[in-house]
């Protein structure tokens, strides 16, 4: 792979990761370090990760991961989107989807990260024989995850300042559409 391919990678995989922090920037409305530091970390450890993990494991758990990959990331964020939902209802309902919890950023980690599982898996079968000739991907996965999680973070408290936004619904809704995209880009690429 290229530079360029590799930076492409590493940003389309951060895509998901800058929708929910646009999102959890929206739902807070301010500027909230600890939380967008926390977010950007993890979301920048499990999209660098995953990829790792699929590597490694792509010979021998290949067939294990492959057949329910896609429905792992579909019931995480449709779990979440449906609290986020149930919390634009209940507007005395405070923690619902408290996107400052720990247990909340390291869901939504792992849940936008799953994909990255598979780009893992495809780097064993595309020239990644050593973990040294894909230490530099990683470092990149990581890197724009982390910033691009960082720059959605304040995005949404711009947005959410701006447009006065109450946005647990439409975040939401998001969240159950990543995850409904993960599984049926799955589900049409496998048949």
């Amino acid at each position: 792979m290229s530079f360029a391919e590799i930076w492409l990678l590493a940003v389309s995989l951060a895509v998901d990761c800058f929708t929910v922090s646009v999102t959890s920037g929206i739902i807070l409305h301010r500027v909230r370090w600890k939380t967008f530091l926390l977010m950007g970390f993890f979301f920048g450890l499990f999209q660098a990760a995953m990829p790792f993990i699929g590597w490694a494991g792509a010979s021998s758990f290949n067939h294990l991961i492959e057949a329910y990959d896609h429905w792992i990331a579909f019931g995480l964020l449709a779990f979440l989107g449906i609290r986020m939902i149930r919390s634009h209802f209940k507007e005395d309902e405070t923690d619902c989807f408290d996107p400052t919890r720990l247990a909340v950023i390291l869901t939504l980690a792992v849940a936008t990260s799953i994909d990255a599982l598979a780009v893992g898996i495809s780097f064993a079968f595309t020239g990644f024989k050593t973990l040294s000739s894909l230490a530099y991907p990683l470092w990149a996965i990581g890197i724009a995850s982390f910033v691009i999680s960082l720059l959605g973070s304040f995005t949404g408290v711009f947005c959410g300042k701006r447009f006065n936004l109450r946005m647990e619904l439409f975040g939401g809704l998001v969240l159950i559409g990543i995850g409904t995209k993960i599984l049926i880009e799955h589900l049409l690429l496998n048949h």
